[in-house]
């Protein structure tokens, strides 16, 4: 099976126990305020990703930052937050059982049912 990006904009889909996703952020996304409450307050999910459109910042736990560009693949552990200055997009991989944890508490924060 071939999954293209096209295929799960902006939403979640289990494909081989990975929930894979599709996000395009405007700049000025800030994922930070999403994972308040989560342990750290920051995510506790793991990703393996593709950045397809413009850069998106990281912070870890530690506070190093770094900035993975379009056209990069990344590798996120747990313990981090993201955002984004310029129109971004990215393609993820988490696994299932982390991500449902944090997409979990995003829907509870806005207000919303799973």
């Amino acid at each position: 099976m071939h999954l293209r990006a096209q295929d799960v904009p902006g939403t979640n889909t289990v494909w081989a126990g990975m929930a894979v996703g599709y996000f395009d952020m405007p700049a000025g996304t800030d994922f930070t305020p999403l994972f308040e409450g989560l342990p750290d307050n920051l995510c506790s999910c793991t990703h393996w990703g593709y950045v397809t459109k413009g850069a998106v910042h990281i912070r870890y736990t530690d506070g190093t930052v770094e900035v993975i560009a379009a056209g990069n693949v990344f590798y996120l552990p747990a313990g981090h937050t993201a955002w984004s200055e310029e129109d971004s997009a990215f393609l993820d991989f988490n696994p299932e059982a982390e991500s449902k944890i944090v997409m979990d508490h995003i829907a509870r924060k806005a207000g919303q049912s799973t």
